[in-house]
């Protein structure tokens, strides 16, 4: 068995990141299996070195090496070109063909991003998985298929499986062994040097001398994020040998190829507001001005007992309470208790200063138009809406923007 060095150096895989060696490892010792094995990993983390590493060291490795990106294909065809089909099975179908299942017997398949395959297909891929049958687009007949299959993905497949986007049964047949690779942030001592193979590669490819960094840009190149991995860093190597005229290279350079180098972005966020964003919304608004009304009613209450009864300790404690509650600073209060105190003999007139006046008489005349305006509003709308879908509650509450069970209890109060 060779080496885990001696199979980076033979296909090509530049580091030395223990978890990028322990991914050879495994691919080493499963190659002589038949098992079916899944990649995975972030885009452009060289995921596609795995599954020929694992051919080449297997006894399929004289038969056919196929690689489908399923991602790239349509889902109106995919079936097609993975199974074949017969002859006027669809449109455009003007004589048989073959799949790659077919094609690729006795070898190995390798389903990239195998995480987009629709449900229809993946149905078809696990037949193959289970007893190595296939049935062509248009046929009835069963064939047989002896393929090793390898595939990979970028997508949390547990995710996609808690979404019904992906067929949990499949999972567990494609991942009877999982190689991870790890993103290039996570092998922070393979960046530079992978920097200075692509740079000695394109110097010779566009024969012109080798881009060097300086000691400053090898440390911005480290403390980069590498949202694309290695084929990212491929791309700034590319650009920097073909455009820069100085071969050495400064941070102030590399910083220009390299997006949002050293800014802490924002998090995006969609301004498409989705129906719980206006159902609590509108849930916030309910409660404010309710609380509004509260405070409208505590007032009255408070302006009624002083009218009623005086000037008395118990009026004046609640009284107290509610002004500290309306402006929370214990001097405001003070003041504002002042204002509204009434003298102890109740024949005397009451004075309220113009200040008192302008901020409580009018407090009832709006208590009582906003809220019967609000009552009114409401009411109109839950009937129209429910009249509208024939009574249907679900169909009315997302009209509404508000949940079946907050409807329910509107329905309750307004004795609908």
């Amino acid at each position: 068995m060779e080496s885990v060095q001696a199979i980076k150096q033979r296909f090509g895989i530049i580091g030395n990141d223990p978890a990028l060696n322990r991914a050879v490892e495994k691919a080493i010792q499963v190659a002589p299996t038949d098992i079916s094995v899944l990649v995975t990993g972030e885009s452009g983390v060289g995921k596609e070195s795995i599954p020929k590493i694992i051919h080449q060291l297997s006894h399929r490795k004289h038969g056919k090496y196929i690689a489908v990106n399923c991602g790239a294909i349509p889902e109106g065809t995919i079936d097609s070109e993975l199974f074949g089909h017969e002859k006027g099975a669809f449109t455009g179908a003007t004589q048989t063909r073959s799949g790659y299942f077919e094609v690729a017997d006795g070898g190995t398949i390798f389903l990239d991003e195998v995480g987009e395959l629709p449900l229809t297909t993946q149905v078809r891929l696990l037949r193959v998985l289970e007893n190595g049958e296939f049935i062509k687009v248009g046929s009835s007949k069963v064939q047989k298929t002896n393929v090793r299959i390898v595939a990979a993905t970028n997508v949390n497949m547990f995710e996609a499986i808690q979404k019904e986007k992906f067929r949990e049964d499949l999972y567990y047949r494609l991942s009877t062994v999982e190689i991870h690779l790890p993103a290039l942030r996570k092998r922070k001592d393979d960046i530079h040097l992978l920097f200075r193979k692509f740079a000695s590669d394109f110097a010779i490819k566009y024969k012109m001398p080798t881009i060097r960094l300086a000691d400053e840009a090898i440390a911005l190149l480290l403390k980069y994020r590498w949202s694309g991995n290695i084929r990212q860093l491929r791309n700034v190597a590319e650009q920097i040998s073909v455009l820069e005229h100085n071969r050495t290279i400064t941070p102030d350079t590399l910083r220009q190829y390299l997006p949002d180098a050293g800014q802490n972005l924002p998090a995006v966020i969609s301004h498409t507001k989705s129906d719980s964003d206006f159902s609590n919304e509108r849930e916030i608004l309910y409660k404010v001005l309710f609380d509004m009304k509260s405070d409208l009613n505590d007032l009255k209450k408070l302006t009624m007992e002083l009218m009623q009864k005086g000037n008395t300790q118990d009026v004046q404690k609640d009284n107290q309470g509610l002004i500290q509650k309306i402006y929370g600073n214990e001097d405001e209060a003070e003041e504002e208790l002042e204002v509204l105190s009434l003298p102890e003999d109740n024949s005397q007139s009451v004075e309220i200063p113009n200040n008192a006046s302008d901020k409580y008489h009018f407090a009832e005349e709006i208590e009582e138009e906003e809220t019967l305006s609000l009552h009114d509003k409401e009411l109109e709308l839950i009937k129209k809406s429910l009249e509208r879908h024939n009574g249907k509650r679900k169909l009315a509450a997302a009209e509404l923007g508000i949940s079946e069970r907050t409807l329910y209890r509107k329905i309750k109060q307004y004795d609908l």
